[in-house]
């Protein structure tokens, strides 16, 4: 298939054409603003099917918002009845009636008398990475100045939002150009609802995950996973890696790495050769503990029954040794190297509830 994608370098472009790389059975041709018209019309000539992105967000200087249908026409008259595949990026405003709204129902109307398959989305705010601050939308605006530490204006925090991510928007593209979703109006799927307020103190909390807290969200489904990535493509190259804390002492060090609000944390730990580390046991508390470089071995002795076990392991094979309540635990480095050992703990340390008893094993 020959793709023609107008807007191509716009934000939802971007995310598109990056989406489309891997697909050997699609050829794109992008049409953007600096492209000529004898671009567009060879383009179009080329076309079995098209994503129509390119308008008017903002009007700047000479233009309107009228020019979205504008813009349209000169698609659909290069067209010259050709019946292909053609979607379309309307917008929510469509429903209140206000002049970008009207512009872009007036593009529908022209696309709709084509006779063409057309799927139609009416999209309510999209996000996602590649957006511009300051432009696209508010999500764009505050990642991008919360990851720079500047400050974020909100009039009203009870406004509500309704957005859609980017990614999700895509996934609906793909799915229309290969025919697994009927022409028409089309629906993204998942809608989320949020308000101002709510959506500035989450991306706000993002940075929790750095400096003293690291405490993450929880990052893995849904709106915060997707407003995560988003703030993570907001940050500055120069903000790619943060320092930690780093406690060292004669056995060796301990830089805890990662804190969650429910899941524990991620800490790593080294030991000189000989060292032994730990000696304590645990009423509920349990780890887990991967050798990443040299040779351990792990002892155990039952609180109540002193009955007793060991655990050689090394770097060298994968394998996670755990923790049990009631067993207090020690680890020794037996090898000729530093001890590289990574470890999960299912709660995060507190100090006035820790937990952890010391008993030699």
């Amino acid at each position: 298939m020959k793709l023609l994608v107008t807007g191509a370098d716009g934000f939802i472009g971007k995310n598109l054409l990056l989406a489309l790389k891997p697909r050997a059975d699609i050829i794109c041709l992008p049409v953007t603003r600096s492209s000529s018209d004898a671009d567009l019309a060879a383009a179009v000539a080329q076309a079995d099917a098209v994503v129509h992105l390119a308008g008017i967000n903002r009007p700047q200087d000479g233009q309107s918002y009228n020019d979205n249908v504008v813009i349209t026409q000169n698609l659909v008259s290069l067209l010259r009845g050709r019946s292909v595949p053609i979607v379309y990026t309307s917008s929510a405003q469509v429903a209140r009636g206000n002049d970008y709204g009207k512009s872009k129902l007036g593009a529908e109307e022209v696309l709709a008398a084509t006779g063409c398959p057309l799927y139609l989305y009416r999209l309510p705010n999209v996000f996602g990475k590649f957006a511009r601050p300051n432009y696209n939308s508010a999500v764009a605006t505050f990642c991008h100045n919360i990851a720079r530490g500047l400050p974020i204006t909100i009039h009203d925090p009870g406004a509500a939002l309704t957005l859609v991510y980017i990614d999700d928007v895509i996934a609906s593209f793909l799915a229309a150009l290969d025919g697994t979703v009927a022409p028409g109006f089309v629906e993204t799927d998942p809608i989320y609802t949020t308000t101002v307020g709510e959506l500035a103190e989450q991306i706000e909390a993002f940075r929790n995950c750095r400096g003293s807290q690291l405490l993450i969200e929880r990052v893995g489904t849904g709106l915060t996973r997707a407003l995560y990535a988003t703030y993570v493509s907001a940050l500055p190259p120069s903000a790619f890696s943060y320092a930690v804390t780093e406690h060292s002492d004669p056995r060796g060090k301990f830089v805890e790495m990662l804190k969650t609000p429910d899941c524990g944390q991620f800490s790593f730990f080294t030991a000189h050769p000989g060292v032994t580390r730990g000696g304590h046991y645990h009423h509920t508390k349990s780890e887990k503990f991967l050798v990443i470089s040299g040779r351990a071995r792990f002892g155990f002795r039952h609180m109540v029954t002193g009955e007793r076990h060991e655990i050689e392991t090394s770097g060298e094979r994968s394998e996670v040794v755990e923790t049990v309540p009631g067993w207090t635990h020690d680890i020794t480095n037996i090898g000729d190297t530093e001890l590289v050992v990574m470890l999960w703990a299912n709660e995060i340390f507190d100090r006035d509830k820790a937990d952890t008893y010391a008993e030699a094993v």
